[in-house]
């Protein structure tokens, strides 16, 4: 029996998995929410990590309007030269950008398991997605709990990942001399972060692994690369354990909200093949410096952090 819960706004969050996932209905993404309607929200994308809002008529000035009552809206992304015109705040994810700058069509710049930019010395805090054009099957999302991967290791292993430093960098996805290769070159995102990760708001314990960030990388601070990696390959198989996950079929109208501090996503690579279009807007809000366990916070190596407005 699905579990419906039903707040004095009239908002209903529908569950959508075991351990993350929830649908949020009753809202108008295009209103003015009031204080409280928010805050519901908020408590919704703390307890379920990421939540999705079916049907929504938004266009990029309602979603960044809709984005700035949760946080600061920072730009479209570190790399990022051609938003779209007049909303700096707004990252395509766009399969015909793709297809020209690698050369292919692809999903996504990145078809592995990964939390936004965590390169950065402050990733985001949050993102905000929405469907604009979509194939006709294929293309889905799937997002990890990562509180939950922390909270079920075993206890040895938790006592490791509370101690280590795992660094993160920005691997180039883009043609050699294109445009995109020469602006991750330049800013050269670097940071070494805590592989446990305390949530300011919620204070849960979270995985901070990160697969696409880390992969190329193989560092953790005190390790040779070898065992590096060893360990690396350990954590990311939990993290992304079948059972953590919840998978989201996009349709058109549809937004998901998630939070960056506790989950991972993939961007499912079943659908450039088809040769359909497949069109999102993303927009994210600035994060903290993460924090382990112990109070020590990530340690900027290469670039700049990264701040809304």
């Amino acid at each position: 029996m699905t579990t419906i819960t039903e707040s004095a706004l009239g908002l209903d969050v529908v569950p959508l998995a075991g351990y993350i996932g929830a649908k949020i209905t009753g809202v108008d993404l295009r209103d003015d929410l009031d204080d409280a309607t928010v805050a519901e929200i908020r408590a919704a994308l703390n307890k379920y990590k990421v939540v999705f809002f079916r049907d929504q008529q938004i266009g990029h000035a309602e979603q960044v309007a809709f984005a700035r009552r949760f946080g600061r809206v920072t730009p479209a992304h570190p790399h990022e030269e051609n938003p779209p015109e007049g909303f700096p705040e707004i990252l395509p994810i766009d399969s015909r950008r793709y297809e020209t700058n690698l050369g292919r069509k692809r999903t996504s710049y990145d078809h592995s398991w990964h939390t936004d930019v965590t390169a950065l010395v402050n990733p985001p805090a949050a993102s905000i997605l929405r469907a604009d054009i979509l194939p006709p099957y294929g293309g889905d999302t799937a997002w990890t709990n990562l509180v939950a991967a922390y909270e079920n290791l075993p206890q040895e292993l938790r006592d490791l990942a509370d101690r280590i430093d795992i660094r993160h960098q920005f691997q180039a996805r883009a043609a050699e001399g294109s445009q995109r290769d020469r602006k991750i070159r330049e800013a050269n995102l670097v940071a070494y972060h805590p592989a446990v990760r305390v949530h300011p708001e919620t204070g849960e314990r979270a995985l901070f692994v990160s697969p696409g960030f880390t992969r190329g990388a193989r560092e953790i601070r005190g390790f040779s690369p070898d065992q590096s990696e060893r360990i690396l390959k350990l954590l990311w198989s939990e993290a992304t354990r079948t059972e953590y996950t919840v998978r989201f079929r996009w349709k058109p109208g549809s937004v998901a909200f998630w939070d960056n501090r506790a989950t991972a996503h993939l961007a499912i690579a079943d659908a450039a093949h088809l040769g359909h279009d497949r069109v999102l807007y993303r927009v994210t809000l600035e994060g903290d410096v993460p924090r382990g366990v112990d109070g020590r916070e990530s340690e900027l190596v290469s670039g700049e952090p990264f701040h809304g407005a």
